[in-house]
């Protein structure tokens, strides 16, 4: 499955709060979601190599699963 980051959730990733969440974290954490999003839902508990917690909005569009933003732990 494609997984597309959005710009904003780029420029989340700059913020304290995500200091030590990565794109590869991300996109595993969006692929590790089973079934079909149609609506952006938050799904939390998902945890980075480096040990940080997140949550992930996203939503399944035509290009793949959609990740909009990052929530830091």
């Amino acid at each position: 499955m494609r997984v597309v980051i959005t710009a904003h959730a780029r420029k989340r990733l700059q913020d304290l709060r995500q200091e030590q969440i990565n794109e590869h974290d991300i996109r595993a954490a969006a692929r590790s979601i089973p079934g079909y999003i149609p609506t952006a839902t938050r799904f939390r508990g998902f945890l980075a190599a480096s040990g940080r917690t997140f949550d992930l909005v996203v939503k399944d569009v035509l290009a793949g699963r959609l990740v909009i933003t990052i929530i830091g732990k």
